[in-house]
């Protein structure tokens, strides 16, 4: 949460202390700085992320009955896409569940 400085009396001598804008939580306020002070930057590219095979064959994807044209088998996960302009249909996209091969048809 932010915190707001919070100004002493001058003529008391009371130290500035740091307020907390939600709950009201004073803490004083030093002059002494922090010993050490790191900055901590990651890229998204620096996490790796492990799948097994097979989570790897795991998928959501909705399931229709259609022939792969490459091995026949009669089941195909589909998925649609808007791959032109918006005033034009979509394209819908099947992936064959037992050889993964994928091809298209124009919605």
């Amino acid at each position: 949460m932010r915190m707001t400085i919070k100004k002493g009396e001058e003529n008391i001598k009371t130290p500035h202390t740091l307020a907390c804008v939600k709950c009201g939580h004073v803490k004083p306020l030093t002059t002494e700085r922090p010993k050490k002070s790191q900055v901590v930057k990651r890229r998204p590219d620096d996490e790796i992320v492990i799948v097994g095979e097979e989570e790897a064959k795991l998928s959501t994807m909705p399931k229709e009955n259609r022939e792969c044209p490459r091995c026949g088998n009669m089941e195909a996960f589909w998925w649609m896409v808007q791959t032109r302009g918006a005033d034009e249909s979509t394209t819908q996209f099947f992936r064959c569940t037992k050889c993964s091969y994928t091809w298209r048809e124009m919605a």
